[in-house]
């Protein structure tokens, strides 16, 4: 008799998916499948019986509804039998062999369906040659009852069965549920990130910004940018967020310096320039030994920053450090140019100057719309890429609606 198991690799491995999803979120309850394959097995179970003798039908759902079992399928049209199995979805198949379509023909085709690729079926036949009985086992049969049928047989062979059923859909149902949760954990876990991002550019922008909505108007812009020039969803949303963070190193800038209402002083502006790199310093990962002091005191602080890498951060630490460069390597810290300048710097680089530009600054009025754009068109190729600033021109209009909708409230 060919039985069904499952190997213990299986369980131990949906056992450490759901460690993934957070340990005590969902257990696999292994008392519960020990109590199912020594319980009745549910008398409405779907029960589809396929031979072409009507008699053989009669005398196999008699024994059956004796055991107490209520819902039949059946059919003596062979060449039907693959068709009502998709539509009708029985929970066991009971198959003779000996028909005008094989029976082993039309175990074959299940198999190879993902639908009915773990459907227990019970081949009903006359046959005893070990041949029919490998071939068989080789398409996956579940068990054999000799024709004729003895009741003795039957009804344990049809219980096993479908106690094997009941474990297939309890795992399914299992894994979708602990698909669910590893779901929801990871969105969680995104979203904490994301949370500690918005906060960190906030810290850095109420130095000099009381209200903090120029991170939330550059990183808006910047989406909008990067979202015209092509660039796939996942990524314009990272870049968005990411922008957020172009100054963040202005937390290393001394008050004298960021909050001088006057024009900046040449060695004044060069203290300036260093936000580049202190943001960048801020944003890069930690290393091993600062990870594990930062551990010692923040235990959510470790699992936030506990990632082999994160594409935001990275995405933020290349805009950090590059937003102020030029086109024509005129920018700093680095002096890059062209294509050199990593394409996020570039976009932030147009979000950042036209934010500033249509803004009040300490030793500036904001500019009007107008005169803000040409002041952009003017430095297309020398401080901005041409190709990201038609970019921006071409979404002038979503560029304005956000500037309302964060404007500054003195």
């Amino acid at each position: 008799m060919a039985t069904t198991t499952f190997e213990t690799s299986t369980l131990e491995g949906i056992s450490e998916a759901a460690a993934i999803a957070g340990g005590d979120l969902l257990t696999l309850d292994s008392e519960k499948i020990a109590d199912r394959s020594s319980a009745s097995v549910d008398a409405t179970a779907r029960i589809m019986i396929v031979d072409d003798e009507p008699i053989n039908i009669k005398v196999v759902r008699k024994y059956l509804q004796q055991l107490g079992y209520e819902t039949f399928i059946t059919t003596t049209e062979s060449d039907r039998a693959i068709a009502m199995i998709r539509r009708e979805a029985p929970d066991v198949l009971l198959l003779d062999v000996m028909m005008p379509k094989n029976g082993l023909d039309i175990l074959h085709e299940l198999r190879q369906d993902e639908q009915t690729a773990h459907l227990p079926v019970i081949i009903l036949t006359a046959a005893t040659d070990r041949e029919t009985k490998l071939r068989a086992l080789e398409l996956g049969a579940t068990d054999f009852l000799a024709k004729p049928v003895d009741s003795s047989e039957l009804a344990p062979r049809v219980r096993n069965a479908l106690v094997v059923r009941s474990y297939q859909n309890y795992l399914a149902g299992y894994a979708e549920r602990l698909e669910q949760a590893v779901e929801k954990r990871t969105a969680e876990l995104a979203a904490s990130r994301l949370d500690v991002i918005h906060c960190l550019a906030r810290a850095a922008e109420f130095r000099d910004d009381d209200t903090g909505q120029h991170v939330l108007r550059v990183g808006r812009y910047a989406g909008i940018i990067a979202g015209e020039l092509g660039i796939n969803a996942k990524r314009v949303d990272l870049i968005e967020h990411a922008a957020q963070l172009h100054d963040v190193g202005k937390i290393g800038i001394p008050d004298e310096v960021l909050l001088s209402p006057n024009r900046l002083e040449p060695e004044q502006f060069e203290v300036m320039k260093k936000h580049c790199g202190f943001g960048k310093k801020i944003i890069q990962r930690m290393s091993d030994d600062d990870q594990a002091r930062i551990r010692q005191h923040v235990e959510l602080g470790a699992k936030l920053l506990d990632v082999p890498s994160s594409p935001i951060l990275e995405l933020a630490s290349s805009i950090a450090l590059t937003h102020h460069e030029w086109f024509d390597g005129n920018g700093y810290p680095l002096g890059l140019a062209g294509e050199d300048i990593p394409l996020e710097g570039r976009i932030t680089a147009v979000a950042d100057v036209f934010d500033a530009l249509s803004s009040k600054r300490p030793y500036k009025p904001a500019f009007p719309l107008q005169k803000c754009f040409e002041i952009m068109e003017s430095e297309r190729g020398t401080h901005f890429d041409p190709m990201v600033l038609d970019a921006f021109l071409l979404r002038r209009k979503e560029i304005v609606e956000i500037q309302m909708q964060h404007i500054d409230v003195d």
